[in-house]
């Protein structure tokens, strides 16, 4: 029996790149156009997307409209919800037509895509008067940072990013009225009053310190969207409330109520400061 040796190979193998020039230059300019919680959706839009093209051996400007639609059909088939894939294709469509734009494509396969029909009907989690009020009353008995927030999301109308990402420096006074400077959707700055109630609550929450973020987590980090969310599910299960309470649900209490009194709010007209301490009832 005769043995047999082999000698090994010289050959490097060269990895392919994962993108193109032009790719890489047409996903970087896209994604400049954009900033903070929105430019964090489409990058993640568009690396869910580039990893199915990679698994499916397909590069990003040779995919044709039939990819896309598959790419959709598995996001349902995943159980994603009809908004999120709805999204998802807008992002991909926006991508393509930056490069069809700036002449790195010749067309967009993604412009006749067919996206999920959305239904438009809120199907948010509504507390009433009376839930709301118990909220307010756990997250009183809880911890100041619990209270300011909570009393920030459902008082104030603010989102949850808007809450976490207000800082001490950005509070101030105007017309009799607390305030708070903060950064809404679109990186639009504005001035909201803070009710009564709240502003008692971030001044405790707040302490001594002068500068920094208004909530900290407890190793001093700034409190993230997260953080929030657990800290209201919590306020919501210590008031006895069964239903799936999130930040959102404080929001949309809000706005509810606001719309109710035929007021405007959240960052709409009706948020101005108002004239006289008294006048923030209307709000």
């Amino acid at each position: 029996m005769t043995a047999t040796t082999s000698s090994p190979s010289n050959v490097i193998a060269v990895a392919e790149p994962a993108f193109t020039n032009a790719e890489r230059l047409a996903l970087a300019g896209f994604l400049a156009g954009y900033t903070g919680l929105t430019r964090d959706a489409h990058a993640l839009d568009l690396r869910q997307y580039a990893s199915w093209c990679q698994q499916h051996h397909v590069r990003l400007f040779d995919a044709r409209r039939a990819e896309i639609e598959c790419f959709a059909r598995g996001l349902e088939a995943r159980g994603r919800a009809r908004a999120t894939v709805t999204r998802r294709l807008c992002t991909i469509a926006g991508f393509y037509r930056y490069a069809v734009e700036e002449e790195l494509l010749d067309h967009s396969p993604a412009a006749h895509v067919r996206r999920p029909r959305i239904d438009y009907e809120s199907h948010a989690t509504a507390l009433d008067r009376n839930e709301l009020g118990a909220l307010l009353v756990a997250a009183g008995l809880g911890t100041a940072a619990d209270h300011a927030l909570v009393s920030l999301l459902a008082l104030n109308g603010l989102r949850v990013s808007e809450a976490t990402n207000a800082d001490i420096e950005n509070m101030g006074t105007e017309r009799g009225h607390r305030t708070l400077v903060i950064t809404r959707k679109g990186g639009k700055v504005v001035t909201i009053p803070l009710a009564p109630r709240t502003a008692r609550a971030i001044d405790l929450a707040i302490g001594e310190r002068c500068e920094g973020p208004i909530f900290l987590t407890t190793d001093g980090r700034r409190l993230d969207r997260h953080g929030a969310g657990r800290i209201v599910r919590r306020v919501a299960r210590g008031a006895g409330i069964a239903k799936n309470v999130g930040p959102h649900t404080l929001r949309h209490a809000f706005i509810t109520a606001a719309q109710g009194r035929g007021c405007a709010a959240a960052g709409r007209a009706g948020s101005r400061v108002p004239r006289r301490p008294e006048d923030h009832d209307a709000i």
